[in-house]
């Protein structure tokens, strides 16, 4: 299976076009977008997890390359954090996609939940955090908490992956201190290094379901330039809501999983 639409029916097809737009569209927004993409790609008969995770990387990549395009135009965030933050969170991404390879990750994924229940805490409760830009660094410190940022979260998304955006984020807001609309500009040029890290492992060993892939792409590039042009009109506190709303939803997808995985 090299294209994907071997044994694939139209409604399937319809229902992968959807799912990638409504994924672009809140990646673009807040991240998280990989909860609507996933679960679409394993409708795909005989598509295989790996196979799975390596499409929607590919979808990934057109979405969040659209709307970092599109941030950039609209919102000018300074490249010179955003860019060294991106280099070191592709590799990290390269290293989480081969660990991936060889651990599951139901082990980190009640961590991950852990993690987001304190996200979800920290943003409900601090109404104000993330409404303006007050940097909480200045000189190579700031450059420094940006690198770190970048590699660990760069790492997670090549070995789990959902969420990654929203991680991006919460951290530029809080560690950093950025509002949520320059930490959503910066999030899309990180979040599209960390998606061409995976890529770059998944690729040699032929898991891309290029046709598939491909038409996930399109549907992910409207909706990524959708999103980020909404995300600019509307401002932080629009960005912030939505931002609850994922982080919401990741916690009861992988509350989930973890259930399934140690209880049922």
């Amino acid at each position: 299976m090299v294209s994907g639409f071997e044994s694939i029916q139209l409604t399937t097809i319809i229902l992968i076009v959807v799912a990638g737009f409504a994924a672009g569209w809140v990646d673009a927004v807040v991240g998280g977008g990989g909860l609507l993409q996933l679960p679409a790609l394993l409708l795909v008969p005989g598509i295989t997890p790996v196979q799975a995770l390596a499409t929607n990387k590919m979808g990934s990549i057109f979405g969040t390359t659209t709307s970092a395009v599109t941030y950039y135009r609209r919102v000018r965030p300074d490249l010179r954090t955003a860019l060294p933050m991106a280099v070191i969170a592709l590799a990290g991404s390269f290293g989480g996609a081969v660990l991936a390879a060889s651990l599951p990750s139901s082990v980190f994924k009640p961590i991950i939940v852990a993690a987001l229940v304190a996200v979800a805490l920290f943003t409900a409760l601090k109404p104000d955090v993330g409404d303006i830009t007050v940097l909480r660094h200045d000189g190579r410190t700031h450059y420094l908490v940006a690198c770190l940022i970048g590699a660990v979260i760069g790492f997670y998304d090549g070995l789990i992956g959902p969420g990654t955006g929203s991680f991006l984020i919460i951290a530029l807001v809080s560690a950093m201190g950025y509002a949520f609309l320059e930490a959503s500009a910066k999030a899309k040029i990180v979040n599209m290094a960390t998606n061409a890290g995976a890529l770059l492992f998944f690729l040699p060993h032929g898991s891309l379901l290029w046709g598939v892939g491909l038409v996930l792409g399109l549907a992910n590039m409207a909706g990524g330039y959708l999103g980020a042009r909404t995300a600019v009109k509307q401002g932080s506190r629009f960005i912030r809501v939505v931002f609850l709303l994922v982080v919401g939803a990741l916690i009861i997808k992988l509350g989930y999983d973890v259930w399934q995985d140690n209880f049922a």
